[in-house]
């Protein structure tokens, strides 16, 4: 027993020093010890009225300390087997307590205020300097929106916390918004709770002022000269060009881009066994071999089979980044897989797209497992060390981070996340099927019954829903250029001509000539985009809406040249069924897909 208390003391006392301005260097070994150790630090005389009480109040900071390491540590221990009930008595008197914490800083600003004013400074410094922060800050805690928080850098400490700091050590300390900020951090967690789920704790995410700062910060950590990197045909054509033209590039990094056309585990298998063969020289030399997906792609919202991909990756010591924009966490959850080996190691959103909703924001996130993103200077975890993390080889250095105003616009769209993209779901499947009614239009999109990647959709998207995004094209209509051309400008302004997708209104762009100009006549071919190749990146729009802009400006300009074109659509009531019909079968399928009642009562 008595072994059994001097062990809790000493774990007592480790997890008071956190709170010591000699934290690093202190030799104190008791609580009293640390607070007069406080407050000679500081000069300040413990045997005066002030002293006295500041003592006391050290004293009873550094119990508190102590007491909220305990308080974790049971957490952390018996939080999975309590009920939903003592779970919800858990949260509240957590929540209350943080009020009282903050309260007790919130009383402390009087005095603090006051000793700040008797330092009776000139009106020049005083305007120089503004209010100084911690004054008038305690409140923002509770602000029901996380605080944007514009500033470059912020006050520390002390000399030993801030050490701390820069060594990844003190998160209190945020020293610098290039490298971390409040309401950023706010996104990156919120983030990870959304796509990680249970697994949340495993899993750690870095935001970028881009989505392809993002997959350029991430390939560059990752990436050595001579790696391969096994590519899925469909991605953005940003990313293609960041592949092909400068980590391919000889004069740069000299990676060996390879890619692959197919959409099955099957012909994964397949391709993987060729890339072993081809590269065997290389790779038993010590080249990295890693494997770059989108799923669903761009532009043709065509979904690949991302759990036996990984599997099979994983298999033979590979590592996947998969871009799963298109999806966002309300389509798909790769990293909530039970088998860890059927995840991606690296999961990258441009938050710009579906997340945000609104087209507001530029911005964009990495994920992945702790050990890959961040671990305090000097140490190891899961056999990596520190320098081998996101955060430090590439994070820390290059400046791609996410500032609060951007972040907070983010925060704010995805509240409204899975009302937005059931819409749009339900949306595409009306747009698909009208479409597919001409027999003149080509209409690249999974929602359609009998389309090759029909069923690798409703496998691996949530309630089988398809992305809002796919293709058209009119190469078996003979349309000349020139009337194509006057019937993409003429479907706006309801068909936004607009270079993104994930807004809130449906946009379109032609690959060939935006998204995609960047690869040459060959690949495009090899990517299926045609000439005559529409994007639609679908909307939350009233689609009865949609579908009568689309067929007034098809009899405006294409009847012109080909008449009776507009004529071979499906009739206007045959849409109006289409309609009522889809969003009764989705909203059926979404809400029989819910928990059950009984389900938030355990």
């Amino acid at each position: 027993m008595e072994i059994s208390t001097t062990s809790e003391n000493t774990q007592r006392m480790e997890a008071a020093r956190v709170l010591s301005p000699r934290r690093k260097s202190t030799t104190a070994s008791t609580v009293e010890a640390l607070a007069r150790e406080q407050l000679q630090h500081f000069s300040v005389e413990p045997e005066s009225e002030y002293g006295h009480a500041l003592l006391n109040a050290c004293s009873a900071l550094y119990e508190a300390q102590a007491d909220m390491d305990r308080l974790w540590k049971v957490t952390a221990d018996t939080i999975e087997g309590l009920d939903r009930t003592d779970r919800i008595a858990w949260f509240n008197a957590k929540k209350f307590l943080s009020f009282q914490v903050a309260k007790i800083l919130d009383t402390l600003q009087n005095p603090f205020r006051k000793s700040y004013q008797e330092l009776d400074m000139s009106d020049d410094s005083l305007q120089a300097k503004g209010p100084y922060p911690i004054f008038d800050n305690v409140t923002a805690l509770f602000s029901a929106n996380p605080v944007i928080v514009r500033t470059a850098t912020y006050i520390y400490a002390c000399t030993e916390w801030v050490d701390d700091a820069f060594h990844g050590k003190e998160a209190l300390h945020e020293i610098y918004s290039r490298l971390l900020n409040p309401t950023s951090i706010s996104l990156a967690n919120h983030i990870v709770d959304l796509e990680a789920g249970p697994h949340a704790s495993e899993y750690l995410a870095w935001n970028f002022n881009s989505g392809m700062a993002a997959i350029d910060t991430l390939l560059g950590h990752v990436l050595g000269r001579g790696d391969i990197v096994l590519v899925s045909r469909n991605v953005y054509g940003g990313t293609w060009q960041l592949l092909h033209d400068f980590y391919g590039d000889e004069r740069r990094l000299g990676a060996h881009i390879e890619w692959f056309d197919g959409y099955d585990r099957e012909s994964f298998v397949s391709r993987a066994e060729e890339i072993s063969e081809q590269y065997a020289d290389q790779i038993a030399a010590g080249a990295n071999v890693f494997f770059y997906v989108e799923s669903p792609c761009n532009p043709h919202g065509f979904v690949l089979d991302i759990p036996g991909m990984s599997a099979e990756s994983h298999k033979r010591g590979w590592t996947v980044i998969h871009d799963s924009t298109v999806a966002t966490p309300f389509l798909d959850k790769p990293l909530q897989r039970a088998n860890p080996d059927e995840r991606p190691d690296y999961l990258i959103h441009s938050y710009t797209k579906d997340l945000t909703g609104n087209g507001n924001a530029t911005a964009g996130v990495v994920i992945a497992r702790n050990e890959r993103m961040f671990i305090p200077k000097g140490e190891e975890m899961a056999g990596r060390s520190w320098q081998d993390t996101l955060f430090w080889d590439a994070y820390y250095i290059k400046g791609a981070f996410l500032d609060a105003d951007k972040a907070f616009e983010v925060i704010s769209g995805i509240k409204t996340l899975e009302m937005r993209m059931l819409k749009k779901c339900i949306n595409t499947l009306v747009l698909a099927r009208f479409l597919a009614s001409h027999s003149g239009i080509n209409v690249h999109c999974n929602a359609l019954e009998g389309h090759w990647n029909h069923d690798q959709r409703e496998r691996g998207l949530r309630f089988g829903l398809p992305a809002p995004l796919f293709t058209i094209d009119f190469e078996d209509s003979g349309l000349e250029r020139e009337t194509f051309i006057s019937f993409f400008d003429s479907l706006s302004p309801v068909f936004n001509h607009m270079v993104s997708l994930g807004q809130c209104n449906t946009t379109i762009l032609c690959p060939a000539f935006t998204s995609h100009s960047e690869l040459d006549r060959e690949a495009l071919a090899e990517s299926g985009i045609a000439p005559t190749n529409i994007r639609i990146a679908v909307g939350d729009e009233n689609p009865k809406e949609l579908i009568g802009h689309f067929l007034g400006a098809s009899r405006l300009v294409i009847d012109r040249d080909h008449p009776g074109f507009s004529d071979r659509f499906m009739s206007p009531a045959e849409v109006d069924v289409l309609v009522r019909d889809t969003y009764l079968d989705v909203h059926s399928k979404y809400i029989q897909a819910g928990r059950s009642l009984e389900s938030f009562l355990n």
